[in-house]
């Protein structure tokens, strides 16, 4: 069966990663989270104090830093690691939720981390998720599908998954977080969100995660018969 690249962008915490993860699962394809590549370089702006609005130490920084998405045995899933360490639970902190939109709004940056991401998906079989995935990474994608959700069911989710972590973060901060990065998103000068003209809405306000998966198999379904 002809394998597709399949393209997930849309607001933060609409469970991009969540869905692209099933996907890549059912189909046995590669899972690339653009979002973490992201929060990586974030990262290590933050830990080695790069001025991300001084193009010549983001430059600098760029040519020190390798991204690599690593199987995890143990948690069944690719990992992010940065310059050889496993980073992923220091990504997911909010000091990098709070600054990673600004980061990913600088043109080198995104340049940088498109051009490593193209070149993942040069075998096909791939699911990634993201803000441009559709309109700018693969623009000729078989299936382009872009998410979205209440804004109150987003700041929930979002402080769930938080929580966990850390018991002093409050609702209200998430939702500032949440509108901040929607904000700066959509109105960056270099591949803002948007949606692409033929990707398909999916608004999962009101649906779970089985419902939401056997929703889009059925794209995926029909995607790849146009291309067999």
């Amino acid at each position: 069966m002809k394998k597709v690249i399949i393209t997930i962008d849309g607001y933060s915490s609409c469970g991009k990663s969540t869905l692209a993860k099933q996907l890549a699962g059912e189909l046995d394809y590669v899972y690339i989270d653009s979002g973490a590549m992201y929060r990586a370089i974030t990262l290590y702006f933050i830990q080695n104090r790069v001025d991300w609005n001084n193009t010549d130490e983001v430059n600098e920084a760029l040519d020190n830093i390798s991204l690599e998405f690593v199987y995890n045995p143990i948690t069944n899933s690719s990992e992010m690691n940065l310059n050889g360490e496993n980073v992923e639970n220091m990504i997911r902190e909010m000091l990098v939720a709070e600054k990673v939109s600004e980061v990913a709004a600088v043109k080198e940056v995104r340049e940088f981390a498109v051009a490593q991401q193209q070149q993942m998906g040069e075998q096909r079989g791939i699911v990634m998720d993201g803000r441009d995935i559709g309109t700018t990474v693969f623009p000729h994608a078989e299936l382009k599908i872009f998410m979205t959700a209440d804004t109150a069911i987003r700041v929930e989710r979002r402080f769930k998954e938080l929580y966990a972590k850390n018991k002093n973060i409050t609702l209200h901060e998430i939702k500032e977080n949440l509108e901040l990065r929607d904000y700066i998103d959509t109105n960056r000068e270099i591949s803002p969100l948007r949606k692409a003209e033929d990707a398909i809405i999916l608004d999962n306000s009101q649906l779970n995660p089985d419902e939401q998966l056997r929703l889009v198999m059925q794209w995926v379904e029909d995607a790849i018969m146009v291309q067999s």
